[in-house]
């Protein structure tokens, strides 16, 4: 059974085409996380928020990943950090054409 890990918080940018450029070293160091199968980035720039939507072989990956990027978001200065692990129910996503592999 794969694991939704759902995480956002507050940023005041870069986002768009800024947040690409910035932000691609970090995007191909996940790819290296343990367990990890994909990541969905989010920003919303009206609201000044970000985040991501990644989904982990198992629960533990999913914990042992929002334990370390929730220090690397202190470094950066963020701290309102929100997360959530939920299970996903493989058949019904399979109904529903959510990928559940890369």
């Amino acid at each position: 059974m794969a694991y939704i890990l759902q995480v956002d918080f507050p940023m005041n940018g870069p986002f768009g085409e800024e947040m690409v450029e910035t932000f691609a070293g970090l995007a191909e160091s996940i790819n290296q996380e343990e367990g990890f199968i994909w990541k969905v980035w989010t920003e919303n720039p009206e609201t000044k928020e970000a985040g991501g939507i990644y989904l982990f072989e198992t629960r533990e990956t999913a914990k042992k990943y929002i334990d370390m990027h929730m220090n690397r978001l202190a470094g950066f200065g963020i701290i309102d950090v929100r997360s959530r692990i939920f299970a996903v129910n493989d058949q019904l996503t399979s109904i529903t054409g959510g990928p559940l592999q890369r």
